[in-house]
């Protein structure tokens, strides 16, 4: 009969394992079946991870449970995948393949098991009984013989300690007396871990307070005794309240070879499983889970080494091309042995020469070389096993020794059957982490394009590139550019994540040679700064230690501090543009670290978009170079001073970067007491504009110093304009000359070929035109035009604007020739420069966005 059931269905994801396992742990430990736990867990792993990654459909997992047992089923959507019932039957499935692995588990541990099909699904169950267990008992044993049991001493003790919430002994009997030869007087109201030896540092196991903090803990540490020696003991530990609800600690210890007295009880072996092998996913990765694949690693190396009772664990994990192995988590080994270190798969030839395959090596000693990881690192004995999911190498678990010999090959087998049941796991992770690193990889360099386009400043864009690589990428780098083909790398910049290091890595970068600007070497080890500190800090140190002066001054601290900064890893990458080597991108580390694939992976994502961005505005600021270069041609080089005259003249390019548009201006001397001047408008933009622009500014000047009068001079401009061809602009030109009087005052003419009419203020307020509309240059061939005389009195003003003043528009409204007649009528008084500013300054109030139009602003005053 059926007393209980439980079901949930997963996706087919492969974190869908995890969750699965969680499910059934939790369901039975809301059953009360902790006795059944293990088991279930590890043939549910099995089976889910066979439905969801192998068969690729979704998993139902129900769990139910009668009086006897426990009956769990795992039911999949693939109902036509045959599973290889034959062999496991026979014992003949393949211990290397991972197709069968599960229904062997369920052949070793389940009670009984099968598979059972319909049109639409597949269901493979398995049973668990509950195991009799004699009355008045949580849980027993099996029946051993005799000589099976466990050695004691001739009579076992039992230390008794209780600890208060403060981690202070507060009791202390007799067999702990008789232990570790303490009378209770000199431990109690002391702290336990005042005597505790070890573990006492992170990374080699829960420590004593952590032990003392949680709810129950069973397992090993060392205690001093009085005599001086470290006795490993075994101990449980149980919290508890006291009558009056303090928390406090129950301790109860026994010598380590004793254990047996108070560890508790674990499953039976199933029949054919090697004694040691119960080591279960759970007590290798623990509950919970951490979240972040290094700390799952972490763990597993941890716990993977107390497993053995070793005193180093390593793991690796295989890179993309499984051609490598990486290493992502040890414990006992030296800091430098942990930044991510690479070793090839395949070392050598046979089958302890590739980490495909499990091995044993009894004294490293007499295999120089066989574990390069280990070299120096006083290790002996070692044990590797591989990683495998689906047959394919994920990675490699390894446990070393200081003593020589301590392994065999039954350890061999503990640890390939822990790293089996973590295989799936830890892929999982590593497949999370490698979604996460690529997704925030690609949100990365869209960010950095997104800022790399947005300028075309050089300095700026060299700024960006370091900016976006520290400390991201690196703890600090330096750009290079080369100038010209052929030529060597200059230090452009430099940056480090402390601004205070910055001058000693340059200073130092400026002593070492640059890099190789080979293109075709790609990312490269670049060991120069780190040697040229390294010497420098050296040297340094060693001249103040002769002359007997390291008290005082602080250049052995900034060289041992730049040393430090540039000590470790150092890269190269070129940066590449247009299929030429412009510059080069070093990153850095600081000592003792080094890059991991992925990064140099995108830093070489992120070199490729920065060349670019580099080059385009190296290519932008010549081309800028030489148009400014070429519009600063078309203006006028200096303005003539003329006595009696007032002018002031404002030029307004519409655009970015231009300094001259389609409109110009000039005032230039023609002969004695007379000048010319002009404004004018060529329609268009671009180069096309400003070649008619260049055109008419200096035709200007050559026919007027020939004498020839107003209107002969834009005619014969016209012609040369028509002469251009397909290239001609249209043009309107206010073109006139200026005698100024020896009594104050000037003669002027003018004409006004299609461009917006001057203005005339007189002393009273009077604004008027100054001449009349004529046909526009460039347009017809026979063009006849005549000037027009009139006189300027002392305190008048010629105001001449092109049409990026009077088509001033702000939506339906335009400012036109009446507005700005307006504003010329209320600046009687004003100088010249005063008028063109009024007049500026009108316009841009006029709207509220920017001019689109060029402007250009003539005024002309007689002096009084």
């Amino acid at each position: 009969m059926i007393t209980a059931r439980a079901a949930a269905i997963f996706e087919p994801v492969g974190r869908s394992v995890a969750a699965a396992r969680g499910f059934v742990r939790d369901t039975l430990q809301g059953w009360g079946l902790d006795d059944l736990i293990d088991d279930a867990v590890v043939l549910t792993s099995e089976l889910v991870t066979n439905a969801v990654v192998h068969a690729g459909t979704t998993a139902e997992v129900r769990c139910l449970r009668d009086g006897t047992g426990l009956r769990v089923e795992i039911i999949d959507r693939h109902p036509e995948r045959e599973l290889p019932f034959a062999q496991v039957r026979r014992g003949t499935v393949d211990t290397d393949s991972e197709g069968g692995r599960g229904l062997m588990l369920c052949a070793a541990l389940s009670s009984r098991w099968g598979v059972e099909y319909t049109t639409s699904d597949k269901r493979v169950w398995f049973r668990l009984d509950e195991p009799a267990l004699p009355v008045g008992t949580r849980s027993a044993g099996p029946v051993v013989t005799d000589d099976k049991l466990p050695l004691s001493d001739p009579r076992v003790r039992v230390a008794v300690v209780q600890v208060d919430g403060s981690q202070t002994v507060t009791a202390w009997n007799s067999d702990a007396n008789d232990l570790f030869g303490y009378p209770p007087e000199q431990v109690v109201g002391k702290p336990l871990s005042d005597i505790a030896a070890w573990p006492h540092t992170p990374g080699t196991g829960t420590g004593i307070a952590e032990a003392l903090a949680l709810s129950r803990w069973e397992g090993s540490y060392g205690l001093r005794a009085a005599d001086g020696r470290t006795l490993p003991v075994y101990a449980t530990h149980l919290r508890v309240r006291d009558a009056q609800g303090e928390p406090s600690t129950v301790c109860l210890l026994v010598l380590e070879h004793e254990r047996a007295v108070l560890q508790s009880h674990t499953r039976p072996n199933a029949p054919g499983e090697h004694e040691q092998s119960g080591e279960t996913l759970d007590a290798l990765i623990g509950t919970p889970a951490p979240d972040d694949l290094d700390g799952l690693l972490q763990r597993i190396v941890e716990r993977a080494r107390d497993m053995l009772d070793g005193d180093a664990a390593f793991l690796l994990l295989a890179t993309d091309d499984e051609t490598e192995l990486e290493v992502r988590a040890s414990t006992g080994l030296s800091s430098t042995r942990q930044r991510f270190a690479r070793v090839v798969v395949e070392t050598g030839g046979g089958r302890y020469g590739s980490a495909r395959m499990p091995s044993v090596h009894g004294d490293l000693a007499e295999q120089p070389g066989a574990v390069p990881l280990l070299s120096g690192t006083g290790m002996h004995a070692v044990v590797t096993v591989p990683l495998k999911v689906e047959g394919r190498l994920t990675g490699s678990l390894g446990v070393a020794s200081e003593t020589p010999g301590r392994y065999t090959n039954e350890e061999a087998l503990r640890l390939q059957f822990a790293a089996d049941r973590i295989a799936l796991a830890v892929e999982s992770a590593r497949l999370t982490e490698l979604e996460r690193l690529r997704r925030g990889s690609l949100s990365f360099l869209v960010e950095a394009s997104e800022l790399l386009a947005g300028t075309l400043d050089r300095d700026q864009t060299l700024a960006l590139m370091a900016q976006m690589t520290v400390p991201t990428l690196a703890t600090w780098c330096a750009v290079y550019t080369i100038p010209e083909a052929g030529s060597d790398p200059e230090l452009a910049y430099v940056l480090h994540e402390d601004e205070d290091r910055i001058d000693g890595i340059k200073a130092l970068l400026d002593r070492v040679p640059p890099p190789d600007p080979d293109m075709t070497r790609g990312v490269s080890q670049w060991t120069a700064p780190a040697d040229a500190a390294h010497d420098t800090a050296l040297r340094s140190s060693l001249r103040r230690l002769a002359l007997g002066d390291l008290h005082r001054g602080n250049a052995p601290g900034t060289s041992l501090a730049t040393a430090s900064a540039v000590g470790g890893e150092t890269v190269v990458l070129p940066l590449l543009a247009r299929n030429r080597v412009i510059g080069l991108l070093a990153l850095g580390r600081s000592a003792d670290e080094r890059f991991r694939q992925e990064t140099l992976e995108l830093a070489g994502d992120l070199s490729r978009r920065a060349a670019l961005a580099l080059d385009n505005a190296r290519l932008y600021s010549e081309r800028t170079a030489i148009s400014q270069s070429l519009q600063r041609s078309l203006l006028p080089p200096q303005l003539p001073e003329i006595e009696g005259v007032d002018f002031e003249v404002i030029y307004r390019a519409a655009g970015e970067g231009n300094e001259v548009g389609g409109d110009f201006y000039d005032i230039f001397p023609i002969r004695e007491g007379a000048y010319g001047f002009a404004i004018g408008d060529v329609c268009g933009t671009g180069p096309l504009a400003a070649a008619v622009t260049g055109l008419a500014r200096h035709a200007l000047r050559l026919l007027a110093r020939e004498g020839l009068s107003g209107p002969a001079v834009l005619e014969r401009l016209n012609a040369a304009i028509l002469d251009e061809g397909s290239r001609a602009r249209f043009l309107t030109l206010l073109y006139g000359e200026l005698w100024p009087r020896p009594g104050g005052g000037a003669e002027l003419r003018m004409v006004c070929a299609g461009h917006p009419l001057p203005l005339r203020l007189k002393q009273d307020g009077t604004v008027t035109p100054a001449a009349e509309p004529q046909p526009l240059l460039g347009v017809m061939d026979d063009l006849e035009l005549y000037e027009q005389s009139f006189t300027l009195e002392p305190g008048d003003v010629l105001l001449c604007v092109t049409d990026g003043v009077t088509e001033r528009r702000e939506g339906t409204r335009m400012l036109g020739d009446d507005g700005l007649a307006d504003v010329l009528a209320t600046s009687t008084g004003l100088t010249a420069g005063a008028v063109a500013a009024r007049v500026l300054r009108a316009v841009e109030r006029f709207a509220s966005d920017s001019p689109s139009d060029d402007m250009a602003i003539l005024a002309l005053r007689m002096e009084e």
